[in-house]
């Protein structure tokens, strides 16, 4: 039956574990043409933002993202709501509101039944709902293993447009979500995730980051992203390098999913987390008292459909815990750090 085949074991990563490792993309970006000036272009793919900006010419900006990748998930459906929140999460990040999007699927219709294809869609139709889009349309092509994401399209006004590298010195750190999506996605892949564990592993993999347009009409949040491949620690280095600062976080204050910690014991770590570590490792430093050895696991974790990073002013604080407390956020309304002005290392991280 279709619905007892497992996607995972039909691709070699999971879900946002699968990006290319930030230091081979680096090389990959590299270009020795002239860049090109576009008076219009408000963010392109120069700042490492979460998606592109352009500016209308009438207060608005249009938000262009594309996201896709491997299951992260054995269940079709699931698979494509996962995809599509990941996808969508991206204009959210940018403090914008999406308006529509179109479906990018690769399948290997000799391997798996193209019915399956449809539940990833229906899965993906599902999102979009909830998110107020329409899933337009897409295209589709035969690869070696199943791929699927959406190009989104979203708005906002321009002086709501977030950033990821306009942070300033002072601003208070925020995460709306726990880490440790990859170990579980891992624990998944090699077919040990105890029951008990999937459905709240799905809930925070489908769990839209709505409250982002909410945070593009706060002046005094400075700058947002969301985690995803990178992880935590990667994601905040490009915002506090961006931003040509330092990030102070306390590592006791990052909020883990719990379940993660009993599969980190067993060593189910992505391989990604390790391509990660390589590129930021130089970058941070860890005061005494900190579980480096579980920290090296968890902060470089490649995150799906993770969390919004968030730097707020610090006079704006109680208004972030208003709007968190406000969306179903309450348990994040602790803020994880604060950024400063640059040192020897991007990211210090203290108990």
């Amino acid at each position: 039956m279709v619905s007892t085949i497992k996607l995972t074991q039909f691709s070699h990563g999971a879900g946002c574990g699968c990006k290319i490792a930030p230091a081979v993309l680096e090389t990959i970006l590299a270009s020795s043409l002239p860049k090109m000036e576009h008076k219009n272009l408000l963010v392109g793919y120069g700042s490492k933002d979460d998606a592109a900006a352009y500016d209308m010419g009438n207060g608005q900006a249009i938000i262009s993202t594309t996201d896709f990748f491997t299951p992260i998930v054995d269940d079709a459906v699931a698979f494509g709501k996962i995809a599509s929140a990941n996808a969508i999460s991206d204009v959210y990040a940018m403090g914008g509101k999406p308006l529509m999007a179109i479906a990018i699927l690769g399948w290997p219709v000799n391997t798996l039944p193209a019915a399956l294809a449809a539940e990833v869609l229906e899965g993906a139709r599902s999102i979009c709902a909830e998110a107020g889009i329409p899933l337009a349309g897409g295209h589709s092509i035969d690869s070696t293993e199943p791929i699927f994401g959406l190009a989104v399209t979203g708005i906002t006004p321009i002086a709501n447009l977030k950033k990821n590298n306009t942070a300033k010195q002072g601003d208070v750190l925020f995460v709306t979500k726990p880490i440790g999506v990859g170990i579980l996605a891992t624990a998944q892949k090699r077919d040990a995730l105890a029951p008990e564990d999937l459905a709240p592993f799905i809930h925070q993999l489908t769990t839209l980051n709505k409250v982002g347009e909410i945070l593009g009409g706060i002046p005094e949040v400075h700058a947002l992203t969301d985690i995803t491949g990178f992880g935590l620690l990667g994601h905040l280095i490009e915002m506090a390098e961006g931003s040509e600062l330092s990030a102070h976080i306390f590592y006791s204050k990052i909020k883990m999913i719990e379940a993660a910690k009993k599969y980190l014991a067993q060593r189910m770590v992505p391989d990604a987390t390790y391509r990660n570590w390589n590129s930021y490792s130089t970058k941070t430093s860890f005061d005494p008292g900190v579980n480096v050895m579980e920290a090296f696991s968890m902060l470089p974790d490649p995150q799906t459909n993770g969390g919004l990073l968030v730097a707020v002013d610090p006079t704006a604080v109680d208004i972030i815990k208003d709007v968190f407390t406000k969306h179903g956020l309450a348990d994040f309304i602790e803020p994880i750090g604060v950024l400063e002005v640059a040192g020897d290392k991007v990211v210090i991280v203290k108990n």
